[in-house]
């Protein structure tokens, strides 16, 4: 698998572009800011990008996501219940940046064990709210993307609009936690981890 990890925005948020090395079909995961840094790095690895999926849909993982969209025609895919959010300058946080207050309608809605495929990459669909409503993770070969559920030591914010702090708790416990400690977790702000590591040193969660 080719992945590609970009710091971008203002948040340095995680964007990742993943592509299959035979076919060279690809996705974007959470194209937060900085269009032109990940047009480019699509452009050097020579992707066809099939799909954009959002973990959720805060402005800091969306920002780039209408010109991405423009630019590649790729599907957009966001869980069901964060769709809305994308047009809600309130519920995506937009509004407190000044920032563009509406995105790219989504083209699919995901739901809890759903699969996104492109090439022989398969990312399996795991509901996780809590940070909002309709955050997910995504699932491969011991692999996990977090978006903002849980980061190295951390755990996503719940004291914005439609967050839960119990949710919050409950997804990384019942959900994230039950892979192998061996999971390397791909997290939406800062440095990877492990299952293994955040089981025994997330203060948030022990």
């Amino acid at each position: 698998m080719i992945l590609k990890i970009l710091s971008v925005g203002e948040l340095d948020t995680n964007c990742y572009i993943l592509g299959d090395e035979q076919t060279k079909e690809g996705a974007v995961i959470d194209p937060g800011g900085d269009f032109d840094l990940i047009a480019e790095n699509i452009e050097k690895l020579n992707l066809k990008i099939r799909y954009i999926i959002l973990t959720h849909g805060h402005v800091d993982h969306v920002q780039a996501l209408t010109l991405l969209k423009e630019k590649t025609k790729a599907k957009v895919l966001i869980h069901s219940e964060d769709a809305s959010i994308l047009n809600d300058p309130m519920f995506n946080l937009s509004q407190f940046t000044g920032g563009e207050g509406s995105f790219a309608d989504p083209d699919l809605l995901l739901k809890d064990g759903d699969t996104v495929e492109f090439g022989k990459i398969k990312l399996d669909v795991i509901h996780t709210p809590g940070h909002t409503p309709g955050s997910i993770s995504l699932y491969t070969d011991n692999v996990l993307f977090t978006g903002d559920t849980l980061f190295c030591e951390g755990v996503g914010r719940t004291d914005l609009p439609g967050a839960s702090w119990e949710k919050l708790l409950n997804s990384i416990k019942q959900k994230l936690f039950i892979k192998p400690d061996v999971t390397e977790v791909l997290p939406g702000h800062g440095p990877s981890t492990t299952i293994g590591w955040e089981k025994e040193n997330n203060p948030w969660i022990n």
